[in-house]
């Protein structure tokens, strides 16, 4: 057999069927001009993954490290792959057939390392938080900051840079892509389909953890980063602690007007600046989405999702003053 032109690394723990759907996926893709590899990194799953992944003709590899990663999984994959290319999937996803052959033709110059093009839900009508975080995966096409955990990218760009920091819970793909811009090299968000992600959440307390596992990486990434030619997600947090004041703020304000008034007025224009702010995001984001109720959703999610997100970044501080580490954060 011939060297692979693409190896395809695929990281789960757990996935269950939405791991065989996501293999099958790969094997049914459309013809590019060369051989695939397909690898499975499993993360110590109980579920019976590394032996369905076997049976369908993936190499399997396992890890079991104390504190697991995703940035160990995908480093242990690509490195023990052979292929000119790989193309980094999540266990959770289905592969588009056409997404290699258009990601190849698009790395089409040295300067360009990686590739992505679009992530969808699945199942965006099976919850309001599906539908509602399917529009977060949405980017406009052009040369990006960085890319999400699919990703098309360059072998030797890798090996340059040293691959994922397996230190990083959460946030090692944006922080892989600096040190990749920082070689003067280009992420390229590509205007194609690429995978559909089964986010499978229909729970309150996973899209509260979701959020936080965010926040914890803005506030460790931006302090890597915060020193070098691409200070990635340094405003964010700033961004994130002022947005989170000032909805704590009106809330309180809201609070104690009421107390001193005896009415509850002041909680009708609390809900009043919430609405404006509400529409006023669903409205910047009708470039997304033509339903109304997903754009509401959607704008509702945008404020929200501040609070948890600014309890991560505390939270990564807090240990950090400990000097301990942070586990992993899972949702699912």
């Amino acid at each position: 057999m011939s060297k692979p032109l693409v190896s395809v690394v695929v990281i789960g723990r757990n996935e269950g069927q939405r791991l065989a759907a996501c293999l099958q996926s790969v094997k049914s893709t459309n013809n590019f001009g060369g051989e695939l590899e397909l690898i499975y990194v499993d993360s110590d799953s109980k579920d019976g993954s590394p032996e369905l992944a076997e049976r369908l003709g993936a190499k399997v590899l396992r890890v079991k490290p104390q504190r697991p990663s995703a940035a160990l999984g995908r480093n242990a994959g690509w490195r023990a792959s052979t292929g000119s290319y790989l193309l980094f999937l999540d266990g959770d996803t289905l592969l588009h057939p056409d997404f290699i052959d258009a990601a190849l033709r698009a790395i089409n110059s040295p300067e360009i390392a990686v590739v992505w093009g679009h992530r969808r839900e699945t199942y965006p009508e099976h919850s309001w938080y599906n539908r509602a975080l399917d529009l977060d995966w949405i980017y406009p096409a052009g040369v990006s900051e960085f890319c999400g955990g699919d990703a098309l990218m360059r072998r030797d760009v890798l090996e340059q840079v040293g691959g994922f920091s397996e230190d990083l819970i959460a946030g090692e793909e944006p922080e892989l892509c600096q040190r990749i811009r920082a070689q003067g090299k280009i992420i390229l968000h590509i205007d194609q389909p690429m995978t559909r992600h089964d986010l499978a959440m229909t729970r309150f307390k996973a899209y509260w953890k979701r959020a936080l596992r965010a926040g914890h990486a803005y506030a460790e990434v931006s302090q890597r980063m915060k020193a070098t030619a691409f200070p990635l997600w340094v405003n964010d947090c700033r961004r994130n602690a002022l947005h989170t004041t000032v909805l704590l703020m009106l809330l309180v304000g809201a609070s104690a007007l009421s107390l001193i008034s005896h009415d509850l007025w002041p909680y009708l224009g609390l809900l009043l600046s919430y609405a404006f702010l509400i529409l006023r995001s669903a409205y910047k984001a009708r470039w997304k989405s033509s339903s109304p109720v997903t754009l509401l959703l959607y704008g509702l999610h945008s404020h929200f999702q501040q609070i948890p997100i600014a309890c991560g970044q505390v939270s990564y501080w807090y240990h950090r003053f400990k000097n301990q580490q942070q586990g992993l954060i899972e949702y699912k």
